[in-house]
């Protein structure tokens, strides 16, 4: 080695000596923070479906009970609308399952009430978050007795009420069936 490179060496090493004596001295009198301390984080509420271990029995045996589709397509209880400005090609997407489900919400067990207060925060939500599309299940009403489905009729009737509601359509089979209902939301 050369004496040169030798003297780069030893300054390059009194230079590093030198910083961490000014890094330790400046901060000599730091103390460690509170462990304790954490950021605040604002709660986060996620949308799902909350069905029982029952409601999952009671579909799968009547999914294995008779033809689904047939049933569905049968009794007319399938719900569908659409504002003006959606044409036909969107909603034969919708019904189909083209667009992809954001998010989700479950009415089961709500008062009217209760479900009314949950499905607009969940649409309020949802159109702020930028979502196009979302799932409701309202369920098929049949613990409503003789009076029919409660929570499906008033949903039908909340939705085509709400500005930021462009469509809906009963979902597919595989997804809700006329339990459900696909939401198509107009972006902001």
């Amino acid at each position: 080695m050369t004496p040169d490179k030798k003297q780069a060496l030893k300054n390059k090493d009194t230079l590093e000596e030198d910083e961490i004596a000014l890094f330790r001295r400046s901060v000599a009198d730091a103390q460690p923070l509170d462990k304790s301390y954490l950021e605040p984080r604002l709660p986060r509420v996620p949308h799902k479906a909350r069905f029982t271990r029952e409601d999952e029995r009671a579909v799968l045996k009547e999914s294995m009970a008779s033809d689904h589709e047939s049933l569905e397509a049968s009794s007319g209880d399938q719900l569908r609308f659409s504002r003006p400005v959606v044409g036909r090609k969107i909603m034969r997407k919708l019904a189909r399952g083209g667009f992809s489900i954001g998010a989700e919400t479950d009415l089961h067990g709500m008062t009217a009430a209760q479900a009314h207060a949950e499905l607009k925060d969940f649409i309020e939500h949802s159109v702020r978050r930028g979502l196009t599309c979302v799932r409701v299940i309202h369920g098929k009403g049949l613990g409503s007795g003789t009076n029919g489905p409660v929570l499906k009729r008033k949903v039908d009737v909340w939705l085509r009420r709400w500005d930021p509601v462009l469509a809906f359509v009963s979902a597919r089979p595989v997804d809700g069936g006329t339990g459900a209902v696909c939401v198509l939301l107009k972006k902001t």
